[in-house]
């Protein structure tokens, strides 16, 4: 794809971030009643959502969450446990509050939008659904390109649109598509030019033999476009999907807005990745809320954007649901940073 090709809105900058904010959140941080550094990650938490949010005293009391959902061509090749209907039917169960990131969202008074971005069992129109359906499903990644071009403006698109929704102060990209972890792999393949085998996991609960034989369906896909994939959105268009396009184009969009993105696990990093190879100055806008399980996402995190999640609890379900579970530590940390005595408010003589 030429830069012509693509949607005019993610050439605009990237917010900056605020370094007197940090440096003030820095201050405070140094006169709290505790040795430096004694609350790690929590302290860098909160001095990061302050330079971000442009205050030394953050919060994330106004959450957004936006799911999207959709099906992937390349399951038809046996890369998951479950049948693509499912898809569908999650939607639905999106609709009427019994998902995982359903009940999350409700427990921590988040805002959730799903967004049907189209599934082979389509669901319909639905209550808090919004359906912006590009086809019933990505093609197959084997056998020719996952998108067409206008497909993939229309999922960046998509993702964009679901900024300008919200107002927040934290947003958490989420996903629901059978095939999506295959999908994901290919893509966080060929940008960090991996084989299929070292990215490659159990997905919906696949067994050794399944693993196996889904790294070599995604190592086809990754030999059948190997000459067109290196650039990121090509990669992702040749090999992604509509749910993992339109989380690259929301955390762009995010970092435009000045919106502080909680990235949940492997399917949104590997998005997390594609967006910040388009457009590197967004990664100080991301937090990444936890380890998914799925082997690959450590690479994703580590070799590709230095990124320290927040938690490690064998997760790998999507829908947000990681990230949505870190939000409390998050809440907490900004908590102390703002509530904390300083030595000379509580009359303690401070380090020398």
């Amino acid at each position: 794809m030429t830069v012509a090709d693509l949607p005019q809105w993610l050439d605009h900058p990237v917010h900056p971030v605020n370094t007197q904010a940090r440096h003030e959140a820095l201050a405070r941080q140094s006169q709290l009643t505790k040795p430096p550094g004694a609350l790690g990650q929590l302290e860098e938490i909160a001095v990061q959502l302050a330079a971000l949010q442009g205050k030394p005293t953050p919060a994330v009391d106004k959450i957004h969450i936006t799911v999207f959902a959709a099906d992937h061509g390349i399951a038809a090749e046996g890369t998951s446990a479950f049948p693509q209907a499912v898809t569908g039917e999650m939607v639905k169960n999106f609709a009427t509050g019994g998902a995982a990131i359903s009940v999350m969202a409700q427990h921590l008074g988040a805002r959730l939008d799903v967004v049907n971005l189209g599934c082979i069992n389509d669901p319909g129109e639905l209550p808090g659904v919004v359906n912006c359906k590009l086809g019933a499903g990505s093609a197959n990644a084997c056998k020719e390109p996952a998108m067409n071009k206008q497909q993939l403006i229309d999922a960046l698109n998509a993702g964009h649109a679901a900024v300008q929704r919200t107002q927040c102060e934290l947003f958490i990209g989420g996903d629901m598509g059978i095939g999506n972890t295959a999908a994901a792999s290919a893509v966080a393949c060929a940008l960090l030019g991996q084989p299929a085998t070292a990215l490659t996991g159990p997905g919906t609960g696949l067994d050794h033999e399944g693993v196996t034989r889904k790294a070599v369906i995604i190592q086809r896909a990754l030999d059948l476009h190997r000459e067109h994939s290196h650039a990121p959105l090509e990669a992702l268009r040749r090999l992604g999907g509509f749910d993992i396009a339109a989380l690259a184009g929301a955390f762009i969009a995010c970092a435009q807005a000045g919106i502080p993105v909680l990235v949940d696990g492997f399917i949104a990093g590997c998005a997390a990745l594609v967006a910040t190879r388009q457009t590197p100055a967004i990664r100080d806008w991301l937090l990444f809320g936890h380890r998914s399980a799925e082997p690959g996402h450590v690479q994703v995190l580590t070799a590709a954007m230095d990124a320290k999640p927040l938690l490690d609890l064998g997760l790998r379900l999507g829908e947000g649901s990681g990230a949505a579970a870190a939000v409390p530590l998050l809440r907490l940390a900004c908590a102390l940073h703002n509530d904390m005595a300083t030595f000379a408010e509580a009359g303690i003589p401070g380090a020398n």
